[in-house]
């Protein structure tokens, strides 16, 4: 028995060391172009989960800083210990002003006994040493009132880091501004109001943004996650969700209307993951509409992305309500819309084009796509859905809409929707896919079969679950990442069809997450891709022109001995680039063949993602800890030799003359 398993080891070990050092030859057929590939085959999908927006993107450092949240003094705390005099009293204005009702009443009656108001942000106020911070509130100053106001910025030893004082003096609705300069670094930091004097003061929309905003835009977005959108190179950004445009009901549903304008007079309403997950209620989680349908578009245009809006479609969220309006009422939501699609691409003779222009950008957005729904599913969407489409094409013909298969990849829901669409003659299909990571290795040919003529596919939501859907234990692990990375190869390959892809969800808060697994983490002042992103960014910087086959033994290299494969080139760099995952826990020596392509230099770039273990991950702390590592690789003619590592993503860009 003993002899028997020495044996059985041996021969398992000569096996191995035959895959490692036996060449396996991958041939490209570098002239024989397969499909174009889209420019917005690698994009971006952004919702507001997680405090991805308030607390995240969005630079604004107060929480509830108009007094709108169910509980108007949420995030506030009024004189710490109760040593004063006065009082802070939440007034409403709802007839005059239903889009920002709430404001807050100060009355101080001793000066010797000042009333103070404390917030401490989301999660508390990352606030930077040496950097400019802006300070706003809206006042008015009751007639015979004599209030200064002291404004201080407190670490989280609470000590004063940042001070101003601004007198408010009119007795009219006013906006005052003050600026200074953080004397410390803090991720804790808070906000301290101090109201001194004799009298009544009424302030709303008290707000604190830091000077370094992305481009600098006064009340603008986080530059340092700004900055790793715009690495990533998107070909498209949809916004603004995701289960966000549905809505718990149709009461809180996503209405882009209420999001542009004046962003005092934007009307705020509860996020909808403010209490979706019992294990992770966030009671202060709410949409103030800062980051609204203006600035989203102009993020798109910063980012060089197509900007792909997606509409209600007369549906609520059918995992919670599922509440429908009736059909013979749709009209102001299909209304709503076609307006949009004025918004974005209208004159600004138009009603809402000259809002645009108002808003600062007279020029057109050229919006090409429009979504109508998020996941919706069954005959009550189909039929709402050809509403939309009749009316939108009769008007913007020139406008391509996005329509949905419902939240999953498969089953009984799916195939309805499916075959309904393509009845329909759908332009684009989204379909989502939160499934296990072998779900991912075992789909890399799931397009392979899609009919070529039948409608495109956006591929709209997609992450490896390493425990199960909406888990709070998923992970942004290596197997994760690697396995995304092996079902990409497939979308790629299949670009004929496949146009759009997006990653979901995009941005987590470390201390403020209700979904795992994301794509970003990032805290009050750091920030960190995951695995999963490094992926995302090395598939959409090496895009290409055109598919090209990569071809092992004859065949297309989807999974055989681990091997997940495709090529591109690219016609305006003059570049084939090559994308390999190897699932295998051995390394594999291949050489790559490049046939078809004349001038090919001698110099070859490779790119390697790897980690050893499946189970590693990224981090504030060690957000290198699997990052792409750059080498060079030598050509003889038209052959280059490339080992692949165990577990690995390899990226080789082949230039030519």
């Amino acid at each position: 028995m003993k002899k028997q398993l020495i044996l059985i080891s041996i021969f398992l070990m000569c096996n191995m060391l035959a895959n490692i050092l036996v060449a396996q030859k991958l041939v490209v057929k570098a002239n024989e172009p397969v499909a174009e590939i889209q420019p917005t085959m690698w994009g971006l999908f952004f919702e507001d989960i997680n405090f991805a927006a308030d607390g995240g993107i969005y630079a604004e450092l107060v929480k509830n800083r108009s007094f709108e949240f169910y509980k108007p003094l949420m995030g506030w705390e009024v004189t710490p210990g109760g040593n004063y005099e006065g009082s802070v009293l939440v007034l409403n204005r709802e007839e005059m002003l239903s889009s920002n009702p709430r404001y807050a009443r100060v009355t101080v009656v001793d000066n010797d006994k000042p009333v103070t108001m404390k917030n401490s942000g989301f999660r508390g106020m990352g606030v930077k040493q040496g950097l400019q911070y802006n300070f706003s509130i809206w006042a008015r100053q009751e007639a015979g009132s004599s209030i200064k106001l002291n404004i201080e910025l407190q670490n989280s030893a609470n000590e004063n880091i940042g001070k101003a004082i601004l007198i408010p003096v009119s007795d009219e609705w006013t906006k005052y501004e003050v600026s200074f300069t953080s004397s410390k670094t803090d991720s804790k930091a808070s906000l301290v109001l101090t109201f001194e004097g004799k009298g009544i003061l009424d302030v709303d929309m008290i707000s604190l943004f830091p000077a370094d905003t992305w481009k600098n835009r006064p009340g603008g977005l986080r530059a340092d996650l700004v900055q790793m959108l715009y690495d990533m190179k998107p070909g498209f950004l949809r916004f603004p969700g995701g289960c966000i445009v549905e809505g718990h009901d149709l009461s809180v549903r996503y209405q882009w209307k209420k999001t542009v304008g004046n962003v005092e007079e934007r009307e705020m309403i509860v996020n909808r993951w403010n209490n979706e997950f019992s294990h992770r209620l966030t009671p202060d989680y709410y949409q103030t509409f800062g980051l609204g349908f203006y600035e989203y578009f102009l993020l798109s245009r910063d980012l060089g992305a197509e900007p792909l809006p997606i509409i209600n479609c007369g549906m609520a969220c059918q995992f919670n309500t599922g509440e429908l309006v009736p059909m013979d009422q749709l009209e102001p939501y299909i209304q709503d819309a076609l307006d949009l699609i004025e918004f974005a691409n209208g004159s600004i003779d138009t009603k809402w084009g000259k809002l645009r222009a108002e808003m600062g950008s007279p020029e057109s957005f050229n919006m090409k796509f429009i979504g109508v729904g998020n996941e919706q599913w069954g005959p009550q969407y189909i039929e709402r859905y050809i509403e939309f489409e009749k009316a939108i094409k009769a008007k913007y013909p020139e406008i391509i809409i996005v329509s949905g298969s419902g939240p999953f990849p498969d089953g009984e829901d799916f195939e309805f929707g499916m075959k309904a669409l393509k009845e329909l003659n759908a332009e684009i299909i989204d379909e989502h896919y939160y499934r296990p990571p072998q779900w991912f290795f075992d789909n890399a040919t799931r397009y392979d079969s899609y009919d070529r003529h039948g409608p495109k596919i956006f591929a709209g939501e997609y992450a490896a679950q390493s425990v199960a859907i909406a888990s709070p234990n998923n992970r942004n692990s290596w197997l994760t990442a690697l396995s995304e990375a092996a079902f990409m190869t497939g979308l790629e390959r299949n670009a004929e069809v496949v146009h759009l892809t997006s990653y979901a969800p995009l941005f987590a808060h470390v201390e403020g997450w209700q979904w795992t697994p994301d794509l970003i983490w990032f805290d009050n002042l750091r920030v960190y891709g995951t695995p999963n992103y490094y992926v995302q960014k090395l598939f959409a910087n090496h895009r290409g022109s055109h598919v090209v086959p990569i071809l092992l033994n004859g065949q297309a290299i989807t999974g055989q001995e681990g091997l997940y494969a495709t090529a591109v080139i690219d016609k305006s760099t003059n570049e084939v680039i090559l994308k390999i995952v190897n699932n295998s826990e051995s390394a594999r020596k291949t050489s790559v063949q490049i046939n078809g392509m004349k001038g090919i230099l001698p110099n070859a770039k490779k790119i390697v993602l790897k980690a050893d273990d499946l189970n590693a991950e990224n981090s504030l702390d060690n957000p290198g800890n699997i990052y792409p590592a750059e080498s060079q690789l030598k050509l003889k003619g038209n052959l280059v030799s490339a080992d692949l590592d165990p577990m690995s993503l390899t990226i080789i860009v082949i230039k030519h003359k």
